[in-house]
């Protein structure tokens, strides 16, 4: 990887407002509307059991992945995401790795995933990181697009 540097969204980070901004703007170029988070993204990094790290390089946002724990137990990687100028270099690598650690210092036995297996790339990188595929969604994004839940369980112990 490139250099650059993941940093955790913090509430009360001065660079809070500034990250958001640029987040969306990445969000609203690479996911259609209807999977976008766009207008619940405010709402989603407000909970207190969600998790947002952003990659920088040179000063420019080049991804970001976002994650939750609903329960002691498992989480979920919610959204993974680089500008296209930025791929193919590691930092998806590294801001899934950097979400998997997060999570396993929350002691999570499992983190799941939803991804389209049209997306070659993605899955390629999920499961170099040991992502299983759970099952088929069908019509998981719109009614002709459908999504492997894939999952990682970690040590207990």
């Amino acid at each position: 990887m490139a250099s650059g540097v993941i940093v955790e969204l913090h509430r009360n980070s001065t660079k809070w407002a500034k990250a958001v901004e640029d987040i969306v703007r990445i969000e609203k170029k690479i996911f259609p509307k209807h999977e976008s988070l766009v207008t619940s993204f405010y709402q989603e990094l407000r909970r207190n059991n969600s998790g947002l790290l952003y990659l920088e390089v040179d000063g420019e946002i080049a991804g970001y992945v976002m994650y939750s724990w609903p329960s002691s137990l498992c989480a979920s990687i919610t959204k993974l995401a680089v500008k296209e100028k930025y791929r193919r270099r590691g930092y998806g690598e590294a801001l899934l790795k950097a979400a998997i650690q997060k999570c396993r210092t929350r002691n999570i036995h499992r983190l799941s995933l939803h991804v389209d297996p049209l997306r070659i790339p993605a899955m390629s990188l999920y499961q170099k990181l040991g992502f299983r595929i759970d099952s088929l969604i069908d019509g998981y994004y719109s009614s002709d697009r459908d999504a492997y839940r894939m999952y990682l369980d970690f040590e207990v112990g």
